[in-house]
């Protein structure tokens, strides 16, 4: 802590930690070469020497197969640390990345938003006392307003996602479709934008009419990879 204090006192006031996860079979499966209790260390080490701490992490990174556990395990390291702030990244599995490999082979399947949407549903139930900033200020993200700060705006953020979660089947894949494209940025953008609304639902009635519904979450895959 003394050689970190020194450091902020040079000047460096801020750091930014790639946790993505505190799930320690997934931190060994990408490789991380560190543990949740070192990240849980660390961290506190920061915080004591004076320093603003950003945690950034990854939902999805469980895939279809951990994602509960990745959900509460980082939750539960969040929760020891209290950074200052927590930075949703949603995960993106470009072709040069050895994770794409397992991905093709079938070994690691990614979830639907659908399934995203739970899964941070159950990260945000499991935070608990922390006062950290919550942020999901990324194009990839897709429910940009499940930010604020612990504890006032739990429910808020949670809400959201109810909100999302109860919208009929096709309203959820007309959002889906604007937030990739980058039309929308909230679920309220459905109702304000009547015009823009049409214009994404022909869209998918033309593209399901093509390729079925299969090219129409192809459509939003490629939005999505877009950004990487």
């Amino acid at each position: 802590v003394d050689a970190l204090k020194q450091i902020r006192q040079a000047g460096l006031d801020r750091v930014h930690i790639g946790l993505e996860t505190g799930y320690d079979p997934l931190l060994k499966l990408m490789k991380k070469g560190v543990t949740a209790a070192q990240h849980v260390e660390a961290g506190k080490k920061l915080l004591q020497a004076g320093m603003q701490v950003s945690e950034y992490v990854m939902p999805g990174l469980g895939g279809q197969e951990m994602w509960r556990e990745h959900a509460v395990e980082t939750a539960k390291v969040l929760n020891q640390i209290n950074p200052h702030f927590i930075r949703l990244r949603s995960l993106r599995v470009p072709d040069h990345v050895p994770l794409h490999a397992k991905l093709k082979d079938g070994s690691f399947a990614m979830q639907t938003d659908d399934m995203l949407a739970e899964e941070i549903k159950q990260f945000i139930e499991t935070l608990a006392g922390i006062t950290s900033t919550v942020t999901s200020d990324h194009i990839m993200n897709l429910l940009e307003e499940v930010s604020g700060k612990f504890p006032d705006d739990k429910e808020k953020m949670l809400r959201v996602i109810q909100i999302y979660q109860e919208l009929s089947e096709s309203d959820r894949l007309i959002y889906r479709t604007g937030r990739r494209s980058g039309a929308y940025r909230s679920i309220a953008d459905l109702k304000h934008d009547p015009t823009t609304y049409q214009k994404i639902k022909n869209l998918i009635q033309e593209v399901e009419q093509n390729e079925g519904p299969q090219g129409v979450e192809k459509m939003i895959t490629e939005m999505v990879d877009r950004y990487i």
